[in-house]
């Protein structure tokens, strides 16, 4: 995959988390969103979404999660513009299927994807399950991406479904602010780790991740960095790429 820019920029984003904590701060946070999006689209050559924009999503046939409409239509508004965006599941919202492939033209990725803008390679995803450590986590997403276990879910009536989620977000890190978050772990930064595994074996100027809630710009190699995009329940932080340089800034406007 290979985008121009044409003079315009590529803008990066992750961990919206809206549904989180509650619907009146996750409302909040949604139109702030929005304001982002409505003040980088002039600008904007392809929007990628690197996963848990939804604090929880799950798809069955004909059932998608209630809410977040304001956000949905924005993008659909700049889907119509022909701007492209590209949206990565992350553990949050790892149960995402076709739908906004078929209704918005946008496609989703469910693992890291490589990528060439003018002349520069990019590795991107969300992250989770990456890396050395957080053994727990790698065994609970294989429960969760397991075919049937996702078949028996759907089973559940949606409003039970819905329920049965949100009290297992009302437990996450995010909610509890409990890990720790904000503190850089140094050698132990296990995306920065692979990172610097993966660019022994190829490389590429730039390692784009989510997931770890702490903006991060650290070099992997004399011509390598790995960039975190941070979250956008405290922090509103996002990437951008002029076609020369990637560079992270805080929307607060």
């Amino acid at each position: 995959m290979n985008i121009q820019l044409n003079q315009k920029k590529v803008f990066f984003a992750s961990d919206f988390h809206l549904g989180a904590p509650d619907e009146i701060s996750s409302a909040i946070r949604e139109k702030k969103i929005i304001k982002w999006l409505n003040f980088i689209e002039n600008d904007a050559a392809a929007v990628f979404l690197v996963g848990d924009i939804f604090d929880f999503w799950f798809e069955y046939d004909k059932v998608i999660p209630k809410g977040f409409i304001r956000f949905m239509g924005k993008i659909a508004d700049l889907r119509d513009k022909n701007i492209p965006i590209f949206f990565f599941t992350g553990n949050h919202d790892l149960w995402m299927k076709d739908y906004f492939t078929k209704e918005l033209g946008i496609p989703v990725y469910h693992y890291p994807i490589e990528l060439e803008i003018e002349r520069k390679k990019f590795l991107i995803g969300h992250g989770d399950g990456l890396g050395p450590g957080d053994e727990t986590y790698k065994i609970l997403k294989k429960l969760f991406t397991n075919p049937f276990c996702k078949w028996l879910f759907k089973w559940l009536h949606p409003d039970i479904g819905m329920r049965i989620a949100h009290k297992w977000s009302s437990n996450s890190r995010l909610a509890n602010n409990n890990k720790n978050e904000n503190e850089f772990k140094g050698n132990d930064e296990w995306l920065w780790a692979y990172c610097k595994e993966m660019d022994k074996r190829q490389h590429f100027d730039y390692y784009i991740f989510g997931h770890r809630h702490l903006p991060l710009e650290l070099e992997v190699g004399k011509s390598s960095t790995y960039i975190n995009l941070g979250e956008w329940v405290n922090q509103y932080t996002y990437g951008v790429f002029d076609g020369r340089n990637m560079e992270l800034k805080t929307f607060d406007k």
